[in-house]
Formats: C-alpha cells, structure tokens, sequence
C-alpha cells in the first residue's frame, strides 16, 4: 500500500515525499481513512509507530478546504518537547499547503505565541497550562475549531492535565472533531474519551507490545554499582545513540555529570531545566553533539530521534506500560534496537511483568563478578550502612502544637554522584 491510496492533495503528497515516506505504517493505514471520512477516534498504539501523521495528514487535507487565517485545529499534548516535534511535523509535511502551525507551552513569553496566532495560524499545538492562561486572557478562542486531537492522552492524565483539558473542551464547539491517541488506556482515559467522542472508532495497534524489532537484556546489580555498569558498558559496545532513563530529575542530572566527567558526551533533560537549555540538549541529541540523553519519562516525551540505538533503563520502571513507553524510543521503522535494564533483587516482581507483558523473557546478560548483585547478607550489611550514614538529628526539639506556629520540614536524600545533600 502506498500513501497515493488515500488521495491527498498534491502539495501535501509532496511534504510526504520530502519526509520520506514511502508506505504507511499500520496505525496510517487503519487509522487515516475514518479520520478522513469525519469519525471521532481512539487510536491505541505503542511509541514509534507513526501515530503523529496518523492525524496531522487528515487535518491537512481538510484545512485545505474552508477559511484561512483563523484557529481551525487544536492539537493538545503533555509536554513541550512532545508539542515541538507535533509542530515540526506540521510544517515538514504541510510545507508547500500554505497552512501555518503555532506551538504555545509554558517557560517562555505569551506575546511572541499570541502574535503568531493573530498573524494567521490555522492550527495550534498547545500544552494545556499555557493554552488556559491565553484562554483566560482572551488573547484568542477556539469558536471556529473543527478538529480536537488529545495526544498521549495517558501521559496527560499521569500529569493531571485532566481537568484542564475539561475546562479547554469547554471552550471548543459541540460540532467538532475529536480525536484521542494514547499509548496505554488507563480507566480515566477511557472515561474521558467516552465523555468527548461521538461513535468512535477504535483502532488497537499492538498497544502494550513493544516494537518486534527491539531486543530486551536484562542486568542484575546492585543498585550501588549501576553506575560502573553503566561506564562498562558504554565503553565495550558500539552505541551509536543512547537514552538512558531514571525515575527522578535529580538522578538524571547528576548521572548526565557523571557520564560526562568520565569521558562521555553525555547531557540531561529534565524537568528543572530552562527551555532554552531542554532545546539545546534536544537539539544535540538530535545533531549527534551528544550520544547519550540522561531523562526521566516525563521530560522524555516528545523524544522523536529516528536513530537511537540503545535504551537503559537505569531505574526499573513502575509499570509495563512506562516500560513500552521508554523502549519505543529505539528499534522504530524497521530498524533495529536494544532495550537493556538494571534490576536490583527487589524489582524482581516488575520484570516478571514486564516479561509477561512481552510475553517472553529478557535475555540474561552475565554481569561481571565485581558487579553483581549482592546476597541477602550484603543486602543487609548496605540497609545498616544506610541507618548509620543519615545525618543525626540536631538536637532541636520539632515543633508541636503547644510550640506556636508550625515548621514545614524538608526532605534531604543524597544522589549518588555526589556527596551533597539534595533538599526535596
């Protein structure tokens, strides 16, 4: 099957040309005919599979059509980097159409987005929180909006972006079109998509399942000695382009200053950053001035680098899901991939399922002797190391109710990497 089948207007065959694109991946394939015939929709498939122009060529094809110059599709998404690459994407395929996109998140001016829409944008890419304060403002509205698309709509729910995306529906037309992608459909999800589509249709591309082009390897170690894992790893095998992922912003930073410090171009995209500083790290990524991203899942949405070879997971992640999530960043288009995990003894219960949820087991990769995950012994021996190395109390007695006001008390944990204190 090619794209010519779906009869799309010259200039937009041309933008998919210079993509490109050749044939359509299966979530186009079932996914574009009902989007183009006016059916609401959700759409379930795992990262990477080509869900972005799944809904961005339909829209196109009917914007070229109609009015001009007036916010006719909202697109709405968790993260920023996730609404740049929407963006991107817009303008890649819709080059030559003379439709123009706008992204508008938060961390940077409302004025430079708001005079991009009133100039004449027919489509708008947003994070909720910074579309709801322009919203308020009245800096524009969504009366002439024809087309609703919620992306990863589970990420947005992780986020607790759902009643914001209420107050947005809100504002949108009763007749519209609505469309909700996700990679994973939690119950609220589901509920919502209930709430906002009219007779969807539903298309399931192996949502849960990582991509068959990916290898999974599993490492046992010990929690203390990832890091030198990691370092050991890295040296011996040949990655061209490597993400790496962490539970917290914290640990990823400070593992990015680690992994540079001993030789690797390494950087972090995590929540704390500027976004100037998260675009210049995307940026590298993307251009190879760094071959290693440290990222939490958070921040790593949005991550669309074709090449990325190898995906650690330095921290087991909490579900199977967030596991499909992290793991389709490599092995896309056909290409191939390795998925490689650090598992101490305790995430024992997460591997098992996220085996089932593969439905085989991870390759067992040999740790070498010095790295190998400690015995039940040792175990203990490290908790009661950990008792005696928490700073001893200061002596002040906290405070009560009979004591006046009370103190909010911070939280102090120490990242590895670094001797210092981190105040939480």
């Amino acid at each position: 099957m090619s794209f010519n089948e779906f009869q799309f207007h010259p200039k937009i065959n041309a933008g998919i040309a210079a993509c490109g694109y050749t044939a359509p991946t299966p979530i186009q394939k079932e996914a574009i005919p009902s989007i183009l015939a006016g059916h609401d929709m959700l759409g379930l498939a795992q990262t990477g599979t080509g869900k972005t122009a799944a809904f961005v060529l339909p829209i196109l094809q009917r914007l070229q059509e109609g009015p001009r110059k007036i916010v006719r599709a909202l697109i709405v998404a968790p993260t920023r980097e996730l609404a740049e690459q929407i963006h991107t994407n817009i303008c890649q395929m819709g080059k030559q159409t003379g439709l123009r996109s706008v992204v508008v998140y938060g961390g940077v001016g409302k004025q430079p987005q708001i005079s991009k829409i009133h100039s004449g944008a027919e489509i708008v890419v947003a994070c909720p929180g910074r579309l709801l304060d322009l919203l308020n403002d009245k800096a524009f509205n969504l009366r002439a909006v024809e087309v609703l698309v919620l992306d990863e709509a589970d990420h947005m729910f992780d986020k607790g972006f759902l009643p914001d995306i209420r107050r947005i529906i809100k504002q949108l037309p009763t007749k519209r079109q609505s469309l909700v992608f996700s990679a994973t459909m939690p119950q609220e999800i589901r509920h919502l998509a209930e709430e906002i589509l009219y007779k969807p249709v539903t298309v399931q591309i192996n949502h849960t399942l990582p991509a068959p082009t990916i290898s999974h390897v599993l490492y046992q170690v010990a929690k203390a000695k990832k890091t030198s894992l990691l370092k050991n790893i890295i040296e011996e095998r040949d990655m061209a382009c490597t993400l790496i992922f962490t539970r917290t912003k914290y640990k990823a930073k400070s593992l990015a200053l680690v992994l540079e410090k001993a030789g690797f171009n390494a950087t972090s995209l995590q929540g704390n950053l500027s976004q100037q500083k998260r675009q210049q790290a995307m940026d590298g990524f993307r251009d190879g001035t760094y071959k290693i991203m440290v990222a939490t899942d958070i921040a790593a949405r949005g991550i669309d680098v074709l090449g990325i070879s190898h995906v650690i997971n330095y921290d087991v992640p909490d579900t199977a899901e967030t596991y499909t999530h992290r793991t389709g960043r490599t092995g896309r288009a056909t290409r191939s991939g390795q998925a490689l995990t650090f598992a101490d003894r305790e995430d024992d219960k997460m591997v098992s399922l996220i085996e089932r949820t593969l439905g085989k087991k991870m390759i067992r990769e040999t740790t070498p002797d010095h790295f190998a995950a400690p015995t039940v012994e040792e175990v203990a021996v490290e908790n009661r190391r950990d008792n005696y190395s928490r700073p001893r109390p200061t002596g002040k007695k906290p405070a009560t109710a009979n004591h006046g006001k009370s103190r909010r008390s911070k939280a102090c944990s120490f990242d590895f990497g670094t001797s210092k204190p981190v105040v939480r």
